[in-house]
């Protein structure tokens, strides 16, 4: 079988998902730019505090990619089967789960932010900006989280351009009210990382105006309406228990060790927390058409599962994961490019200007890490294009919870804690042992792979609604 898929209707409709998925991940990637080189004209502290802050976020982010992937499991097979009544109800379902888990962080992140912050850090003035900012971002979380369910779901139907609109609109507005927020132009008061944060919240509230018109207006193929929120279907919902709790579970458990590596890195100091904050955005820049390919992977294997077409979804799957080795070895390219322009100083009207205002110590630190990175890069892109892309749309979910947790928690945070906060050793070596779980999982994964276990037919014909 030759590894690479000689249809070409695969490639059109891999390139149709992936390079809006990809331009959208630029635009989101655009606005953490923007939030960082502006904070970080702030100093150091203000970079630790809103990359700590964010970690909070990061963990409601993972837990809606979680509710949302999980029903995506099941709504890419039912739209293989062309099953709308079942993808309007799994919409309606996780719709409800987001607003009860967004209130949750809300209330949590709008009375409790300096609370959430001792976690992090214990550098006092870190603690301070990040509450400030976790306090204006927490009104966004409701927002976020119907929005993301409506993506996911419309992602599955092959709906895709939609989120690069939304994300474009929010991207423009996020850059003019940073500016006017954070340094306090046109009469608004300076505000600094509330600021940002505010400016974030907007946003959100702009990006999810749009989807919902787009989903109760103008969508076709899902047909979702108003009153189907009323409904709870008993059939899918006990589907998605069996199929999407272990997603929801993995990306849970994978975002609180999110937070347990911030934690590690931000008891190191305020230096080396920026340091890895620089870092993770250089490699977000350079892989941001994996985040593509890795959804494309899941809709395209999802839909051919669902029509029946078992042959066809393991050809895929290898043409898949050669192109996520060929995305790493360009990555580690960029990476190491990016990586000598970024600490560079450019004139600007006669004015030294440089994107970050951090100690040369500081940019040291994020070199080595970002070279750590470098080495682990095709570990990364394997890893992510099966866990979050092939296999879990073929339903091998549980399998998949199981890699997610067993290596993170047994392997990576203990080694982290103990190579950062007891043996003190150099933070480029302790951010290695604190990714050593995607490489393991790498390996782990592709045994999976090629066994084909993963490959099952999820769905279930709705029939019971209240």
């Amino acid at each position: 079988m030759s590894l690479f898929v000689k249809d070409r209707s695969f490639y059109s409709k891999l390139l149709h998902i992936a390079i809006p998925i990809s331009l959208q991940g630029f635009i989101m990637f655009g606005v953490n730019v923007t939030d960082t080189v502006m904070v970080g004209s702030l100093g150091e502290f203000s970079i630790a505090g809103v990359a700590l802050g964010n970690q909070f976020s990061f963990l409601y982010q993972v837990t809606c990619f979680g509710i949302g992937a999980g029903m995506s499991v099941l709504t890419a097979q039912y739209w293989g089967k062309k099953d709308r009544e079942a993808i309007g109800a799994g919409l309606s379902i996780i719709m409800k789960i987001a607003f009860a888990v967004g209130m949750v962080f809300l209330t949590a992140a709008a009375f409790f932010p300096q609370y959430i912050m001792s976690f992090y850090s214990t550098d006092l003035s870190v603690k301070v900006q990040g509450a400030a900012y976790l306090r204006f971002l927490s009104i966004g979380y409701l927002f976020l989280g119907l929005t993301t369910m409506s993506i996911f779901t419309l992602r599955t139907v092959g709906v895709v351009k939609l989120t690069l609109l939304t994300n474009g609109v929010a991207f423009v507005l996020n850059i003019f009210l940073d500016w006017v927020l954070i340094f306090g132009k046109f009469g608004a008061p300076r505000m600094g990382t509330a600021g940002a944060a505010l400016a974030t919240t907007v946003c959100r509230m702009v990006e999810f105006a749009i989807v919902m018109i787009f989903l109760f207006k103008i969508d076709t193929r899902i047909q979702f309406r108003l009153h189907l929120l009323l409904r709870w279907d008993k059939d899918i919902f006990q589907n998605y228990l069996r199929n999407g709790v272990p997603v929801i579970v993995s990306d849970i458990f994978l975002g609180v060790g999110g937070n347990m590596i911030s934690m590690v890195l931000g008891r190191m100091g305020a230096a080396v927390m920026s340091a890895a904050a620089i870092a993770n955005m250089i490699y977000q820049l350079v892989m941001v058409f994996l985040m593509g390919v890795s959804n494309a992977s899941g809709v395209i294997t999802g839909n051919t599962i669902g029509a029946g077409d078992y042959n066809k979804v393991k050809e895929y799957g290898k043409t898949f994961l050669v192109i996520a080795a060929l995305i790493s070895l360009f990555a580690i390219g960029c990476i190491q490019l990016v990586k000598n322009v970024v600490f560079q100083e450019f004139q600007i009207g006669g004015t030294t200007v440089q994107a970050f205002n951090v100690e040369d110590s500081t940019k040291l630190l994020a070199s080595q890490i970002i070279n750590t990175l470098s080495c682990i890069a095709i570990f990364l892109t394997i890893s992510q294009i099966l866990t979050k892309g092939i296999l879990r749309a073929g339903g091998d979910t549980r399998f998949l919870m199981i890699a997610d947790v067993l290596f993170l928690w047994v392997l990576s945070i203990p080694l982290g804690f103990i190579t950062g906060l007891v043996f003190k050793w150099p933070p480029y070596i302790v951010f290695f042992f604190l990714r050593i779980d995607d490489v393991i999982k790498c390996v782990w994964c592709l045994f999976r792979f090629f066994s084909w276990k993963w490959i099952r037919d999820v769905t279930v014909r709705s029939s019971t609604a209240t």
